[in-house]
């Protein structure tokens, strides 16, 4: 009878694939974010309260903290938060880019632009709009810190991500709304290292485009055709906030 309902139903006979990690308590977060500054769950109206028979808990966290969306004000000066961006903003066509074959020859391995060529010509243009993962395989490090930053016995953190140059061909040459990955940085260490500073996080955001970062449950995802919806709490003004991200697949 009413067709949104209708579209609904077929919507739910599809795979919905959750691209979120679970937090608690333990969740790892950048070391540069003071201790305390993550308590979630904490009960602060119990059962048995005489005033109402409910529970209640508060919840305290640094915007970037497990899978998380980055708003531009994170890294420019002035920059877009988190009400800049409306509900329209959270549904893209998604593009899955997999490395993951090389990153297991070379952990620090950066997408480059000719990976990107080789997607699109198995796989037509990325679309304008589109949401364009990183698929490395690095989830599977979730929850162990040293993992995930892949510290080396020097002390040298060790991760694939983002070049560049192929961050500039999916927004310059195909307008892309934003980007994702699943290490805690956009860009690959190597990368970070040469540039002496997160070029290519500062380049993402610097042109106000959104990027979710510590995806996992990309190896289910299809490499097109998909799409993402990432959902947020509604506060103004924040750099960043953990987000529900999932995919719809055919």
């Amino acid at each position: 009878m009413y067709k949104l309902w209708n579209e609904l139903e077929e919507l739910k006979k599809l795979r919905w694939i959750d691209l979120s990690h679970p937090l608690y308590n333990d969740s790892p977060f950048w070391s540069g974010i003071p201790e305390g500054s993550v308590e979630l769950c904490k009960t602060v109206f119990d059962w048995g309260n005489p005033m109402l028979e409910c529970l209640i808990q508060t919840f305290k966290f640094p915007g970037q903290f497990g899978t998380h969306i980055d708003f531009p004000g994170h890294f420019i000066k002035d920059g877009a938060l988190s009400d800049a961006f409306d509900v329209k903003n959270g549904v893209f066509p998604l593009c899955k880019i997999d490395i993951s074959e090389k990153v297991k020859e070379n952990r620090c391995y950066a997408v480059t632009v000719e990976d990107i060529r080789e997607y699109e010509a198995r796989f037509g243009p990325i679309p304008e709009g589109a949401f364009v993962a990183l698929y490395t395989g690095w989830s599977r490090h979730w929850p162990d810190m040293n993992a995930i930053s892949g510290i080396a016995e020097d002390g040298s953190e060790n991760f694939p991500g983002w070049s560049l140059p192929a961050l500039q061909y999916i927004y310059e040459e195909r307008n892309a709304a934003a980007n994702g990955h699943e290490a805690l940085d956009t860009d690959a260490s190597a990368e970070a290292a040469k540039a002496g500073d997160l070029a290519c996080e500062r380049y993402v955001l610097e042109k106000g485009k959104l990027q979710i970062e510590v995806l996992c449950n990309l190896e289910e995802v299809p490499e097109a055709g998909a799409l993402l919806f990432a959902a947020w709490p509604h506060i103004e003004g924040a750099t960043g906030l953990p987000v529900r991200v999932w995919a719809v697949c055919e």
